[in-house]
């Protein structure tokens, strides 16, 4: 069974940053894509980002492009997603995901999923 740990997510102003970590092991880190989505109240998961298998390969939804960067520490089997710029409508529980396919931003690819942290961006 593949693990995910999120952290990192907070309470933050307009204009602000943070950045969301996703541990994992190591068996899952070098043989999964993973993924970031993101839930807001009364709306459906959506793709945020995504990290193909070799890490060189990234996948961003265009609402986040160029504020927004996913990447990897391969020393401590960790997704990071490096949020910038922060708008009140990126409010939502972020989600790291896994998956087999690498590139994918169709959330029914990733068979495991991480527990989500909660972003709050305030006017």
């Amino acid at each position: 069974q593949v693990q995910l740990v999120e952290s990192g997510g907070g309470l933050v102003q307009a204009g602000g940053s943070l950045r969301l970590s996703c541990a994992t092991s190591k068996r899952t880190f070098v043989s999964y894509a993973m993924g970031w989505f993101r839930q807001a109240p009364g709306k459906e998961r959506e793709f945020v980002a995504a990290l193909g298998w070799s890490g060189s390969n990234t996948y961003y939804a265009d609402s986040v492009k160029g504020r927004f960067t996913i990447s990897r520490d391969n020393a401590k089997n960790t997704v990071y997603l490096q949020m910038n710029s922060l708008k009140p409508e990126d409010t939502a529980v972020y989600y790291c995901a896994a998956s087999r396919y690498d590139g994918t931003r169709y959330a029914g690819a990733y068979g495991d999923w991480g527990q989500g942290t909660q972003v709050t961006v305030s006017s």
